[in-house]
Formats: C-alpha cells, sequence, structure tokens
C-alpha cells in the first residue's frame, strides 16, 4: 500500500499555461543538451539560513521492455516528518566540505543502496530554492548504462522506481498551478501519472530537464 500525498493546495490558486515539451526525447540528445549549469566543486546558496541540499536525478535507457528515456524516483517513507509520502529524487543535505555530487551519490547509498561506480556525472540543472522548507537544491544530473540493483532503506525510502520521460510529456499529465498565500505567491507543477502525483521542487526539476 502506497502513502497518500498531503498536498497543502491554499484556497487562492489558479490553473496555469503548462511549458512547451521537447519532442526528442533520445537520452544522449537530451544530456549533451543538458544540464544548464556545469559541475561546481563547491556550492554556496545565496540567502541566509539555507539549507543547502542535492539531488541526483539518474536517468537511464530503457527499463525491462520499454525504451526510451527513464528517470529514477523515490516515494519517501510515511513515517518521516517532512514531506512524508511525495515522491523525490534520491538526496539530502551537503555536508560540510562535501560538493553537491558527492552528496547526491551519498544519499543515492544511503537512500536506495545505488553504487556510484558505473554512474556517469554530466553536470547540475538550475538551482531550486524552496520557499517552505528554505531549502537550496542542486540538482545533479547522471546515467546508468542499464538500471542498477535498487535496495529502499526503508526507514527513509518507501520504494523506488523508474518514471518513463515519455510518460511525463504525455498530454494531460503536466499541469502547473499559480498559489497564492498572504505574502506566498509561486507556481507549482504538478505530473499526474496513474495511481500517483510528482508535484512541488521535483516536478520543478523534471520541467526543467524536459522543457524547450
Amino acid at each position: 500500500m502506497t502513502t497518500r500525498q498531503a498536498i497543502p493546495r491554499p484556497p487562492a490558486w489558479s490553473p496555469e499555461p503548462s511549458p512547451t515539451w521537447r519532442g526528442d526525447l533520445d537520452l544522449g540528445s537530451l544530456v549533451a543538451r543538458e544540464p544548464v549549469v556545469p559541475v561546481g566543486e563547491r556550492a554556496v546558496a545565496p540567502f541566509t539560513d539555507a539549507r543547502l541540499s542535492a539531488v541526483l536525478m539518474l536517468l537511464t535507457d530503457g527499463v525491462g521492455q520499454r525504451p526510451g528515456p527513464h528517470v529514477l524516483v523515490t516515494r519517501r517513507s510515511s513515517q518521516l516528518r517532512n514531506h512524508a509520502g511525495e515522491v523525490s529524487f534520491p538526496g539530502g543535505r551537503v555536508d560540510a566540505g562535501e560538493t553537491p555530487v558527492a552528496a547526491a551519490l551519498r544519499e543515492a547509498w544511503e537512500e536506495v543502496a545505488l553504487v556510484s561506480d558505473p554512474v556517469a556525472v554530466h553536470g547540475e540543472l538550475s538551482h531550486v530554492h524552496t520557499v517552505a522548507s528554505q531549502s537550496y537544491i542542486v540538482p545533479v544530473v547522471a546515467t546508468v548504462e542499464q538500471p542498477p540493483p535498487l535496495v529502499p532503506f526503508v526507514a527513509e525510502v518507501e520504494t523506488a522506481y523508474w518514471v518513463a520521460l515519455d510518460d511525463l510529456v504525455a498530454p494531460g499529465v503536466h499541469h502547473t498551478e499559480r498559489w497564492v498565500r498572504g505574502d506566498f505567491d509561486v507556481m507549482i507543477d504538478f505530473f499526474e501519472l496513474p495511481g500517483d502525483t510528482i508535484w512541488g521542487a521535483t516536478a520543478r526539476m523534471l520541467v526543467d530537464l524536459l522543457a524547450a
């Protein structure tokens, strides 16, 4: 049984236009055009009291009998205090003296036992500032030739699975909402998949990867 997500949609919200998706989702050309930010040795959040974090956006070409690029996501444990049951990328806090790449790979090992040796890191997407948690997130884009064995650490991760990028860009899957609550006025992305929703910062990073 999967954990039902609690999406804190405010009373004042409105639908917004969706972005234009790339027509070519070939993994090689996708990675060649991304990421937009070169890999840096260190990252510094541009605002006070930020929680510097890194996530691993791991891509592979084909999963099972399904061809085409896929991305690895996890569902957070229902026992966690923050973001329980939400779909996210492996990742977490960048420790002192640690690079975002090292943090993303370490967290992927701790959360799903991903061995870093076969992982090829390509760079970073645009960094993301989340208002609610005051996090500054560095998305690290990487690939593996074959889907590796994954063992979720159940205290943090309920499950890990691969999502086909073709499913994300299918008609009607993505939508954007404008959320307004007092001084809080932001655009929130959603991907509505069968039996699941990817939203928030995770969806925003996927839009950065997929949008033309």
